[in-house]
């Protein structure tokens, strides 16, 4: 991560977005996650709050593209409403549906940690609301609230390695069957 990245191009998918203001707003919706969202679950209400009072909250109507393929990225995602569709190019260049997200999941944690290109193209289902929280936003709660930031953090390494251990179980099973 030597440098600056561009950003812009992530950035202009964002700006052609509804801006619903800062998470503060949204505090209430986000904790009523905390019951059914993996990312959430060690979370109280006042972690809730804190975290809320980092992020940027966006509206996207269906078909709207949220996050390209191939972008660089500096944010995560938060789905508080609606649904997402995760798209892949296969090797032929086509789009291919790999999964869907609901509330409470996140979309958007490997950009912002690793600054590479986003993996996947995110479109909205249906009308959609997340919150945003991006890297330099993430700093800010480690040096601001450490425990929150800790919180945060574990959560996402454990996503992220649960992610990888199903991904290389997938490929295990699919080696197995050639």
């Amino acid at each position: 991560m030597a440098g600056k990245m561009d950003t812009s191009a992530d950035r202009k998918v964002l700006e052609s977005l509804e801006n619903l203001g800062a998470g503060t707003a949204f505090a209430d919706q986000i904790f009523s996650l905390v019951g059914n969202s993996q990312f959430f679950a060690e979370f109280n209400r006042e972690d809730v709050d804190r975290l809320a009072g980092y992020m940027r909250i966006y509206h996207a109507q269906p078909e709207q593209t949220i996050i390209r393929e191939g972008d660089i990225g500096d944010y995560m995602l938060l789905v508080i409403r609606g649904e997402v569709d995760i798209y892949k190019r296969n090797l032929m260049g086509e789009q291919q549906l790999m999964t869907s997200v609901t509330p409470g999941m996140t979309l958007g944690e490997m950009s912002m940690i690793d600054g590479e290109p986003r993996f996947a193209t995110c479109i909205a289902l249906k009308e959609t609301t997340f919150g945003t929280l991006t890297r330099d936003d993430m700093v800010k709660i480690i040096v601001e609230s450490p425990s929150l930031g800790a919180k945060i953090l574990i959560k996402l390494v454990t996503m992220l390695s649960q992610r990888l251990r199903h991904t290389s179980a997938t490929l295990l099973q699919y080696m197995g069957s050639r």
